[in-house]
């Protein structure tokens, strides 16, 4: 194969690889926004994705919250207060810094959270019914090389037979 079919088939496999990610991608928009209204009627997925990043955090500032997310902090602010109206965080003091408040899930947001994701639990694992093990961990890898920027690692070697 020469340069340019070469480059040619690279181009042609990154765009249909890209064209993959938007299809994964609309689908994921889907169960977000299904899932921030079961939650909430109404709320928007941007909303739910402040909320379960405050569940996956544990407790965090929201200046901490406003960085990791790279939004604006007054955004920010305003979606913290529609989640505690909503009674799904809480704010707590800061034991290290006096000045600062934790953001948290409350027991009530948690539980609507799970009830929320319950539909879903299972359709990624279904997905994978068919897909071996191996499969499934080279998928991960790969993804994780390609969301670091890195070359992918070699394939683990396969275990020894007994």
């Amino acid at each position: 194969m020469s340069d340019d079919q070469s480059r040619a088939a690279r181009t042609e496999a990154v765009r249909a690889l890209e064209a993959e990610f938007g299809e994964l991608i609309g689908q994921f928009r889907r169960v977000v926004t299904e899932h921030a209204n079961r939650i909430s009627p109404g709320m928007l997925p941007g909303a739910y994705k402040v909320f379960t990043t405050i569940v996956r955090r544990g407790s965090v500032t929201q200046s901490a919250l406003a960085e990791h997310l790279l939004v604006d902090k007054g955004q920010l602010s305003r979606t913290v207060r529609e989640l505690e109206q909503l009674g799904l965080v809480q704010r707590t003091p800061d034991p290290s810094d006096g000045r600062a408040s934790l953001l948290s899930a409350t027991p009530e947001g948690l539980e609507r959270l799970d009830a929320a994701r319950a539909p879903q639990e299972n359709a990624l694992a279904a997905s994978l019914e068919e897909w071996s093990v191996d499969e499934i961990r080279s998928l991960a890898r790969l993804l994780h090389a390609l969301s670091a920027g890195t070359p992918p690692p070699p394939p683990p070697p396969p275990p020894p037979t007994p």
